[in-house]
């Protein structure tokens, strides 16, 4: 694919091949690069200048359900670059770690929820887990677990689901299916069965499924004694509550389920906390795997560059690029990285925020768009190229 006449007049005013930056930059997609599957203009020639010039950048976004080999190769069409899951990090990626190492879930049962059909466990058994449930194998395994499925519903299910690993048995306890640890992946398309099938879990006693926990509502525990007894964690992939679609208007995320699913557990532990882990963004924790991501593609990109393995010079400054001040802006303003990278946020105008509209957390400066902000970064740094 052969660059816009646009781009070439930008490359024929580009910085010098030999200066190596000091900086990065990190886009999130949705309502940044694209919307509901359209480009956003200026999107593939900021991406094919940063690319050209061996600009290192990742796309860091909250959204997911598919593996990252996949989701890859659709945005390398998409925007006419080489992306890789060298510099690609969605919401659910750092899951993969907890297959990995000491502790690992790898052999243990997991349940994973949301997403298109099948496609989280997938995903789940890519990144290295070997026994994933999902809340559709345990309604066609027992469909008295939900009530109020539809017979369109349990055909739905019956196309991707499988046998569960072990029946839910009420007499014996010590035969019956035992979950290790809750995954919610993406959105879940039937929110009912999905919060019942959940508050199941993290009522019952160790996370065995026909069993409740003796210790609920026992005032002499923390937490009135709500998952006190060996349930396994609850992780969410991220906590958007909207994003930006085709709609004019945003539209619910997982964050918004995630809510629905707080409410119903507050009124039936009578308002105690529902534990959870939340990564994505703005969690610490995603940025800090996002940085540690970035770094080693940096050096890679860098080393190759120099057509030798190398170590770069420190990276000093990262360029968020989002739409969401909940989640780009905000969790960009609160990193403090460990390895003194300064995180510099950009707002653009192209998605969940309302142009004119004062954002919940502040950026440090406001765009049109996804290209306005490579401009305005670029001037920051002094780079040459991109100009208006």
């Amino acid at each position: 694919m052969s660059p816009s006449l646009e781009v070439k007049e930008y490359l024929a005013t580009a910085a010098p091949i030999a200066k190596v930056p000091n900086f990065a930059f990190a886009f999130d997609i949705d309502g940044v690069l694209y919307r509901s599957g359209t480009v956003i203009p200026g999107a593939k020639e900021a991406l094919r200048y940063l690319y050209d010039n061996n600009i290192p950048f990742i796309l860091l976004t909250n959204s997911g359900g598919k593996h990252e080999s996949d989701r890859v190769l659709e945005l390398s069409k998409k925007f006419g670059v080489s992306i890789s899951e060298e510099n690609f990090v969605q919401s659910h990626t750092p899951f993969k770690t907890l297959a990995e190492g000491s502790g690992s879930l790898a052999d243990k049962t997991i349940l994973v929820a949301g997403g298109d059909e099948g496609k989280c466990r997938v995903v789940a058994e890519q990144y290295g887990f070997k026994s994933v449930v999902t809340p559709g194998d345990l309604l066609i395994g027992h469909p008295e677990i939900w009530p109020f499925n539809q017979v369109f519903t349990m055909d739905y299910y019956r196309g991707h689901t499988r046998t569960l690993p072990c029946r839910i048995n009420f007499e014996d306890s010590s035969k019956s299916l035992q979950i290790h640890a809750i995954f919610v992946f993406s959105s879940p398309r039937d929110w009912g069965l999905d919060t019942q099938v959940i508050v199941d879990v993290l009522t019952s006693r160790q996370g065995i499924l026909g069993t409740r926990s003796v210790k609920n509502g026992d005032t002499s525990l923390a937490n009135n004694g709500w998952q006190q007894d060996g349930q396994p964690t609850l992780y969410f992939s991220h906590s958007d509550l909207e994003w930006s679609t085709s709609y004019n208007i945003p539209r619910f995320g997982l964050g918004a389920f995630e809510s629905c699913l707080e409410g119903v557990w507050s009124n039936l532990t009578d308002g105690q906390k529902l534990k959870r882990i939340a990564i994505g963004k703005p969690a610490f924790g995603t940025y800090d795997f996002a940085e540690k991501h970035l770094i080693k593609y940096r050096n890679e990109l860098l080393g190759r560059r120099a057509g030798k393995k190398q170590s770069s010079p420190p990276l000093q400054r990262v360029f968020m690029v989002g739409d969401n001040p909940q989640s780009d802006i905000a969790g960009a303003n609160n990193f403090n990285s460990p390895r003194g990278v300064d995180w510099t946020s950009i707002l653009v105008n192209t998605g969940v925020h309302t142009t004119g509209s004062v954002p919940a957390h502040i950026p440090d400066v406001n765009v049109d768009d996804v290209l306005g902000a490579v401009k305005w970064a670029l001037k920051q740094q002094g780079w040459i190229g991109l100009e208006d």
